[in-house]
């Protein structure tokens, strides 16, 4: 790693500029295809609601199928290798629809295989992503570097559905596909461009898989920071994927606001987690990186309360209030634990801890989603949202009882906090 740039600014690094613009091209490409995919199943196949909805589980099964062993194999691979194959899969696949649309023979079921396998991709990537940033810039950047890194996914996330509706008006859905396999190849050519050397991979001893999986499970547990932090994500994703899945219904049924306001309401969460990003950095620096964690959780506790008193007058405010101020806390939440994450664990170990993080706090998200639609239905929208925002302030306890309270840097911890 070049000396001058472990002591300048993270985008003073043309290695991690290089990274960067990779995540820019394909975060947007991944955002586009979720408004793209269930279009073109719609539009072209004429596919009813049971059938849309398998197809967007389909696209984050992955974390629950093979979470855990993805952390032991990315573990046992050049990582950036990793992201670069994981990439070019999705431009086959992703472009095997237009492909088959052209030639008439798309069917539902290949769109199911192309989401789960689209999906296992992205794991793999996920993972090899998070374990591949300590090589690329030093410790002190990773704060920094990872709020760059949420800046860019959270900019995504609030173009990206917008941009993919004005592509599928211009191009039809499945041409707009193509734009999102454009974005993976792109991500490939740079971050092959990437002058740093891809280490050969820490973990040199293939052991059994179970064993693999086990090592990643026990650090995390071991370490009483990682566990809490896991405790704590897991309930907030739980509930807020449940508010996510109610959301339209809510603004668009209960309230009764026309598409255009649900449109920009749904926007507003977008903007809390630029904010986020930008703002990461900077309150890491100047309060400490544990205490600009906490400070997150602390403020984003109580606000999902505002979330049911909106109504279709002056109180619409309350629902773009709790999205910013929620994507706000979770991303400066995230930029935090990711950080510490990536600073205690042992090179080695890594992917296989990142992927155990992600296996129990990506996978609430489902199992969220429908617990939030069966209250719902059994009680009412809004009184699920009620029930479901109280519940995600109870992700604030297992914290209390972590060192997040007592430190003011992650630097201050040891790595069995």
């Amino acid at each position: 790693m070049d000396p001058y740039a472990m002591t300048t600014g993270v985008l003073r690094n043309p290695d991690f500029l290089r990274f960067l613009s990779s995540h820019v091209a394909n975060e947007l490409g991944a955002n586009i295809s979720r408004v793209a995919l269930p279009l073109v199943a719609v539009l072209v196949l004429h596919a009813g609601p049971a059938e849309v909805g398998l197809l967007s589980s389909l696209q984050t099964a992955a974390f629950l199928l093979i979470g855990l062993p993805t952390g032991v194999w990315v573990d046992r691979m050049r990582k950036r290798r990793v992201m670069m194959v994981s990439d070019l899969v999705k431009v086959v696949l992703l472009g095997s629809i237009p492909v088959a649309a052209t030639f008439g023979v798309l069917t539902i079921e290949l769109m199911f295989v192309v989401a789960l396998l689209a999906g296992v991709s992205q794991v793999f990537n996920d993972v090899a992503d998070q374990t591949y940033l300590p090589h690329l810039v030093s410790t002190p950047q990773l704060s920094d570097g990872n709020a760059k890194l949420e800046v860019v996914r959270s900019g995504a996330f609030l173009a990206g559905p917008g941009v993919g509706g004005v592509l599928v008006q211009m191009l039809g859905a499945p041409r707009t596909i193509v734009v999102t396999a454009i974005g993976a190849l792109a991500s490939v050519f740079l971050l092959l461009a990437i002058k740093v050397p891809d280490k050969p991979p820490a973990d040199t001893e293939h052991g059994p898989l179970l064993r693999g999986i086990r090592e990643g499970l026990s650090y995390v547990w071991r370490n009483r920071l990682l566990r809490a932090f896991v405790a704590s994500s897991g309930i907030n994703n739980l509930c807020v994927s449940g508010v996510l899945g109610l959301s339209v219904l809510f603004l668009a049924e209960t309230v009764r606001l026309s598409p255009g306001a649900v449109g920009v309401l749904l926007m507003s969460g977008g903007i809390g987690g630029v904010l986020g990003g930008l703002t990461g950095g900077w309150l890491s620096r100047r309060l400490g990186s544990a205490r600009a964690t906490w400070l997150a959780i602390l403020i984003g506790a109580p606000s999902g309360l505002l979330l049911p008193m909106t109504q279709a007058d002056w109180r619409v405010v309350c629902f773009a209030i709790t999205s910013m101020v929620i994507s706000w806390a979770a991303t400066m939440s995230n930029v935090g634990q990711t950080t510490y994450r990536q600073t205690v664990t042992p090179p080695h170990l890594l992917g296989r801890v990142n992927a155990s993080v992600r296996f129990v706090t990506w996978g609430a998200m489902p199992l969220g989603a429908l617990f939030g639609g069966l209250v719902a239905q059994q009680l009412g929208v809004r009184e699920a949202l009620w029930l479901l925002m109280i519940g995600r302030m109870a992700a604030f306890v297992p914290l209390l009882f972590s060192p997040l309270p007592h430190v003011r840097d992650y630097t201050d911890l040891q790595a069995t906090a």
